[in-house]
């Protein structure tokens, strides 16, 4: 708008300038209003705004604002990023914080360690599934040396002007040998230190070269650690893991038997318990599950809890908040057809009677009560810690996953598409088989990710015999065994809930042993 006003006053000065000057100049007559000064101030003035024109004209127009508030940024000093979190407030995790123990004594005690010549590791890089303490784990590290702590995100180093990214990256470690003792913590590493390649020179390799060069030229009299999390560790750059960057990985997986004990004991201590809730029963029923899922299940019973007019948090709610982890939200009004209803409970009843007559996992509960976007479901949780299968096993897990769909062709002779999120995990164990266990007629190879889409129909034909025999298998046990199926079905109709004890109280009453097919 000032530019619009100041170019249409210098155009009518100049025209105002040149019909005078002409008069003047040419017809020797000069209008009575105006003199000569006049004419001379009327062209000075037009004169001042054309100059001020072009330098409004020629001023830059730079969006700044994400670079300079970096410097405000930076003026953060130290006693505002010491944390307060300790390993006490690390629950499980032994053999990482073991592994910490090392890195927590050079920064406490460095000296005994530089007269034996020994250097502090430059990076530690945690990798692992998501949820399972990573971030709590560096914030630890720093609370335990009473170092200062600078949180970033990856992302925060992602911009799309030229230079921003890498400027952040030399304002972080800055201020990191500022404050020395100090911990660097970047989360989600794997937004800027994806791997390069010929094509690319983006403002994101800047961003990486930029860290790269920080992580060599780190002073030898600061103390300075950096830790990055990623859940991809095959997407980093070679030249980021290498040792004199990241020195150490650690591996941060889901906690075992023992840490979730530790976990869900750190997350009900300040919350008021009854006395039926045995820690050690949740614990077996939530494996597989991550640190935070734990957390947001003593949450969920709480709040469940309270929902009730409840005192105490017992172990019913503590089972509903799994159930409403694991399953999502019960619908409590469903509008769910006669005739559905009755092919879910032959669907849910098939998954239990596979998975009980070849004792793959202990079932916990069945329900028809539809939860999230499914209309029934199967708890179930292994009867211990298991890292190792057998090719058998794995068949037998498919096997399950098919039982529902079984039971549908051998009741109803049709099937539906209730089975879609079982075929897709089906198809995934027998694609693991086939690419990653060697367990197929490939024989004893892996086959890597840059070489299945060149043999995908070869691929595609091994999963599917693995499928087509396992769905066999599943077949003939529903055949054998339609009787309990009916049963287990119609219980479900009536009750809309089967418990693990009463599944097994109803296959005892026939007589049936677990691995009946083979």
């Amino acid at each position: 708008m000032k530019k619009r006003i100041v170019f249409l006053l210098l155009v009518f000065g100049l025209v105002t300038s040149s019909f005078l000057i002409y008069h003047k100049l040419f017809s020797g007559v000069m209008f009575t209003r105006f003199t000569t000064g006049d004419t001379i101030l009327i062209s000075t003035i037009t004169l001042g705004l054309l100059v001020y024109y072009l330098k409004l004209d020629s001023k830059p127009q730079l969006v700044t604002a994400s670079v300079t508030t970096d410097k405000n940024k930076d003026e953060n000093t130290n006693d505002q990023n010491k944390s307060d979190v300790s390993f006490n407030d690390v629950a499980g995790l032994d053999e990482v914080k073991d592994e910490l123990q090392e890195i927590i004594d050079f920064i406490n005690n460095s000296e005994k360690y530089k007269k034996m010549g020994a250097k502090i590791p430059k990076g530690i890089l945690f990798h692992g599934p998501p949820g399972t303490g990573k971030t709590l784990l560096a914030k630890a590290v720093a609370g335990e040396t009473n170092s200062s702590f600078f949180y970033s995100s990856g992302s925060e180093f992602v911009e799309k002007y030229v230079g921003v990214g890498a400027k952040r990256i030399r304002s972080l470690f800055e201020k990191a040998k500022k404050g020395a003792p100090s911990i660097i913590f970047i989360d989600e590493i794997d937004a800027i230190g994806c791997k390069r390649n010929m094509d690319s020179n983006n403002e994101k390799d800047q961003t990486l070269n930029q860290l790269l060069v920080e992580l060599d030229g780190f002073n030898k009299n600061n103390t300075v650690v950096v830790i990055g999390a990623t859940n991809r560790l095959d997407l980093l750059d070679e030249a980021l893991l290498r040792p004199g960057r990241f020195d150490r990985h650690i591996y941060v997986g889901n906690p075992n038997l023992n840490a979730r004990k530790e976990i869900f004991k750190v997350h009900i201590k300040d919350k008021p318990i009854h006395s039926d809730v045995e820690i050690d029963a949740l614990s077996k029923k939530t494996h597989g599950f991550s640190g935070a899922q734990l957390a947001n299940i003593a949450n969920e019973a709480a709040i469940i809890a309270v929902r009730k007019n409840k005192k105490l948090i017992d172990i019913d709610d503590f089972e509903t908040a799994i159930e409403r982890v694991v399953a999502g939200l019960e619908i409590k009004h469903p509008s769910v057809l006669l005739k559905e209803k009755n092919i879910v409970a032959h669907h849910e009843a098939g998954h239990a009677l596979v998975g009980k007559l070849l004792s793959v996992d202990m079932v916990q509960k069945i329900s028809i009560v539809p939860r999230g976007q499914a209309l029934g479901y199967v708890l179930k949780f292994p009867d211990e810690e298991r890292y190792l299968h057998t090719q058998n096993e794995l068949m037998w897990k498919i096997m399950v996953l098919l039982g529902g769909r079984a039971a549908e062709q051998i009741i109803f002779d049709e099937v539906t598409t209730g089975a879609h999120n079982d075929l897709k995990k089906a198809t995934e164990i027998a694609e693991e088989m086939v690419c990653n266990y060697g367990m197929s007629s490939f024989g004893n190879i892996t086959i890597k990710n840059q070489y299945i889409k060149y043999n995908i129909n070869k691929i595609e034909r091994e999963i599917k015999t693995i499928i087509d025999e396992c769905f066999e298998k599943s077949l003939y046990l529903i055949k054998e065994n339609k009787i309990i199926l009916k049963e287990i079905a119609n219980y479900l109709l009536e009750k809309e809930t089967i418990t693990g004890e009463e599944l097994k109280e109803i296959v005892a009453k026939h007589n049936k042993l677990p691995n009946t097919a083979s």
